[in-house]
């Protein structure tokens, strides 16, 4: 019974009694070998080895890869880096910028309560300003409209 469901699911049976063919020390995914599939990986250069500098660094990685401490110079910088040296400097970088980030806006949040409290030692409070504002608007009308009486006549 459980051959016949598990060939109708396109498996073999040995998976129905508690076998896991992914786990199986002899086989890798795909049915090959494991050192198969390492010689099957042919690289371009004979001293180049597989994915240990995979990019070349634009100007912009070479900025980054300096300000996170990774070389001294740009002229330092290999011509050839791998990915992982890269997306560790970016996360260090991307570590300092939230720093400083955060250095910034708490400075900010300072600079705000302590002009407010100085605006309302001298009593420039919103309401105040928009009492001031409107009633000048108020006097501007009356004005324009006292002027506007004074043509008529």
């Amino acid at each position: 019974m459980l051959r016949v469901l598990g060939g109708m699911l396109g498996r073999s049976h040995g998976l129905w009694r508690g076998a896991r063919p992914g786990l199986h020390p002899t086989r890798a995914s795909g049915g090959r070998a494991k050192g198969a599939e390492d010689a099957a990986l042919p690289t371009a250069e004979p001293g180049y080895k597989t994915f240990q500098h995979d990019r070349r660094p634009t100007n912009f990685d070479k900025k980054v890869l300096v300000w996170a401490g990774r070389f001294k110079r740009e002229e330092d910088i290999p011509k050839h880096i791998s990915s992982e040296l890269l997306e560790a400097a970016r996360s260090n970088v991307r570590i300092k910028v939230c720093y400083i980030m955060i250095a910034l806006t708490v400075l900010g949040c300072l600079a705000m309560v302590i002009t407010g409290k100085e605006a309302a030692k001298k009593d420039q409070t919103l309401v105040r300003l928009n009492i001031e504002k409107k009633a000048k608007w108020r006097a501007d009308v009356e004005k324009e409209q006292e002027a506007a009486v004074g043509k008529a006549q």
